[in-house]
């Protein structure tokens, strides 16, 4: 800590007692020790120190001066305010905050459900601000939805949700869930094997979308086609494209959102590609790096569907490597995750499962991986 500090810190003993108050949960960091906590572990304070997320009621209420139910009173009644607006604002972006964790039927049907109330205000008298507001507020929930549907293998809802969401954002002018929606569509070409269909997807949104986010995983869907086609330059140059797009990016506010793309996810694209190009160390260096990235200092895992494709890549190194043992232990793991999105799961296990009967068709433990695997209900 003293070699990451410029100021002059207590004595030994004092620091001790204080990092054992911090350990034990007795008391937490304040912001002049964060930083320099964080720092002795080449990280950044919320890392380690994450904010917690405040009641759902609490939020709303100091936001708009509104608890939950009056708001949905409000929406009812097609009160539509600045803090009715900002209410739903808030909705949205807990609902985008909440993909990597909640539990897929439970976010589905709130998803599912806020998106009937907001497009409801549609049909009221608003301005023309209020209603283009509400059509990108809408489109963000719609994107959503639409990908849990397809997490839980609802293809038809989820092809029939991402269109919807692509509509909400062409009327609203919205480039940005313009891009998404068709990320989303070159994110389930590729988990069908439709590798030319999500490469050509991704090139024709990445026109309008070289400075945002969604530039960035649109690149990276591309990547992963080309990798599967067996064309390396192809992988790089996208790959290329998507690191200057996220270079020229800011670091974004809120990690949690799903439609929000940093360092750290990147890392999750590449690893995908160098797994799939034969590139072992790198890929494993890389996801030992998500692993790290999406796991909490408390051990608990932040981003449970990353770690499950992290510990698949590992598997495939393994097996590389003529440790099946490691591989079924790393494999089995990927499925113990509560949070799921199946297509996306049964797609990487499946390559991984390639792999374990091309060097290991006979063995016991082969049959076990694929036992697990078949029980991968995917629609």
């Amino acid at each position: 800590m003293r070699a990451k500090s410029s100021h002059n810190l207590p004595t030994d003993s004092t620091l001790l007692r204080n990092w054992r108050r911090w350990e034990s949960g007795e008391s937490r960091p304040d912001e002049f020790y964060a930083p320099i906590i964080a720092a002795a572990f080449d990280t950044v304070p919320a890392a380690f120190f994450p904010k917690a997320r405040p009641n759902r009621d609490d939020e709303l209420l100091s936001a708009t001066g509104m608890d939950t139910l009056e708001f949905i009173g409000r929406l009812r009644m097609s009160d539509v305010n600045s803090a009715t607006l900002d209410a739903v604002r808030i909705t949205a972006e807990r609902l985008c905050c909440e993909y990597a964790y909640a539990d897929p039927h439970e976010l589905h049907a709130e998803g599912t459900a806020w998106l009937r109330r907001i497009t409801s205000l549609l049909d009221g008298r608003l301005t023309l601000s209020q209603h283009r507001e509400i059509l990108v507020l809408a489109g963000w929930v719609a994107l959503l939805v639409g990908c849990v549907d397809y997490d839980l293998g609802h293809r038809a809802g989820a092809e029939a949700t991402r269109r919807a969401a692509d509509s909400l954002g062409r009327e609203a002018g919205n480039p940005e869930i313009v891009g998404w929606a068709a990320e989303m569509s070159a994110w389930f070409a590729l988990t069908q094997g439709n590798f030319r269909g999500a490469i050509d997807v991704s090139e024709k949104a990445m026109a309008g979308t070289t400075s945002m986010g969604v530039g960035v995983q649109l690149a990276a869907q591309r990547a992963k086609g080309w990798a599967r086609l067996g064309d390396r330059r192809a992988v790089q140059t996208a790959l290329d494209e998507g690191r200057a797009i996220l270079a020229r990016m800011g670091h974004p506010a809120d990690l949690d959102n799903h439609f929000v793309v940093d360092a750290t996810k990147f890392d999750f694209y590449a690893m995908d590609c160098c797994r799939v190009a034969g590139q072992d160390r790198l890929a494993e260096r890389y996801a030992q790096q998500v692993i790290k990235d999406s796991t909490r200092p408390d051990g608990s895992v932040r981003n449970p569907m990353r770690v499950s494709e992290a510990r698949l890549t590992l598997a495939v190194v393994a097996v590389r490597d003529r440790d099946l043992e490691r591989a079924v232990e790393e494999g089995v793991a990927a499925f113990t995750a509560g949070r799921k999105s199946l297509p996306s799961l049964a797609w990487i296990a499946g390559e991984a499962a390639r792999e374990i009967i091309e060097r290991f068709p006979g063995d016991p433990r082969t049959q076990s991986f694929l036992e697990q695997l078949r029980s991968l209900n995917v629609g």
